[in-house]
């Protein structure tokens, strides 16, 4: 399934290819919990920019690996490269106009990331 997703103010444009039954995750890390992002991990292949490639500004912290893209009209953070999956693309869920009609929200540990990240790492993956 192909699904179309946003910013808020619609300056930036992407679609993600995704199954309709999948796996999301529910980060506790601060920046997941205060920002309500909800994880849709897929390999760089399945993700396309439409627009607004000019409108997005990059926010790194901690080891500088991910890049977390925000929309520099609206703020909002509807995609980013995850430190956990390099290779890949961690679209937020509440970005898209239609979610996966079998989402399954799942809890992941964010604040113990080092412990935790190996379990995200077949996301990116290419099926």
């Amino acid at each position: 399934m192909k699904y179309k997703g946003s910013c808020h103010c619609r300056a930036v444009i992407f679609e993600v290819e995704a199954e309709e039954d999948v796996e999301i995750e529910k980060c506790n890390c601060s920046i997941c919990t205060m920002s309500g992002y909800l994880h849709l991990i897929v390999p760089k292949n399945k993700f396309s920019l439409l627009a607004g490639k000019t409108e997005l500004k990059t926010y790194t912290f901690n080891s500088g690996i991910a890049k977390h893209y925000f929309c520099k009209t609206c703020g909002i953070k509807p995609f980013y490269i995850p430190r956990s999956n390099p290779d890949g693309i961690d679209v937020n869920v509440n970005c898209l106009e239609e979610a996966p009609a079998k989402m399954r929200i799942v809890n992941f540990d964010g604040l113990n990331w080092e412990a935790n990240a190996h379990k995200l790492a077949h996301k990116s993956k290419p099926n």
